[in-house]
């Protein structure tokens, strides 16, 4: 019996070893991307870097930041949270970003998707439409100094048209139809990633592209789970 109690107490003390979190930020970051991303077969070099710049902890609740990196969404108030890192990285690797490309970014939240697409597109558009959040995002990129992303209180379902066409959009809430404005908006071989599904609970992460003068759904990425779009398009 006292064997066995030993050996067990011993595996569990090797499991928790295992699974002890690195001490600090910069050391989960590191634990994350090899973890969450690369190993789920996201390798794009521009990727990686820029979930290896931007810091995750700067963006969540202050009661949560030793836990921004776990493989979950993350708290940042408003009683809404940051995605997971692999669903930001997929969304991300099915826009295809280019440096030199311009993106639109459909409900910033507190501004972690748009400061990663920032690291490898030259200029980034993001729309929320609640403003204590868009207040929260500004703040966040202004201490951070990311200089290449313009916020803009109000409804995503018309986009930006003073900065439209974009090479990329991507849409952090669910729509169940799809925003025609933004299409519209969309430059010629654009692709939009979005959430379709609105207040249904099954949703699905699907990627379209715009080719020819034609949009078309080029790839259905993932089952997912986002706040159903607000705005005119609930009218």
């Amino acid at each position: 019996m006292k064997k066995i109690v030993l050996l067990s107490l011993a595996a569990a003390l090797a499991v928790s070893a295992c699974s002890r979190k690195p001490e600090s930020f910069e050391e989960q970051r590191k634990d994350m991307v090899r973890k969450q991303i690369e190993q789920r077969g996201i390798q794009d070099r521009s990727i990686v870097n820029a979930f290896m710049s931007v810091p995750r902890e700067e963006f969540v609740t202050d009661k949560y930041k030793d836990r921004a990196y776990e493989d979950n969404e993350a708290p940042i108030g408003y009683e809404q949270s940051l995605d997971r890192p692999y669903e930001n990285a997929l969304m991300i690797l099915a826009l295809d970003i280019q440096p030199g490309e311009k993106v639109l970014e459909v409900g910033t939240g507190s501004g972690y998707l748009a400061s990663l697409m920032s690291k490898i597109a030259k200029e980034v558009y993001t729309i929320e439409i609640v403003p204590e959040i868009a207040d929260m995002a500004r703040a966040h990129i202004a201490r951070l100094g990311y200089k290449n992303i313009e916020i803009k209180t109000g409804d995503g379902f018309v986009g930006w048209p003073e900065h439209a066409p974009f090479d990329a959009i991507v849409l952090t809430c669910s729509p169940d139809e799809m925003p025609k404005p933004l299409v519209e908006q969309l430059a010629e071989g654009g692709r939009l990633v979005l959430p379709m599904g609105g207040t249904e609970k099954f949703q699905e992460l699907i990627l379209y592209e715009k080719t020819g003068g034609e949009f078309k759904q080029k790839a259905r990425l993932s089952p997912t789970e986002f706040v159903p779009m607000q705005g005119k398009i609930r009218q």
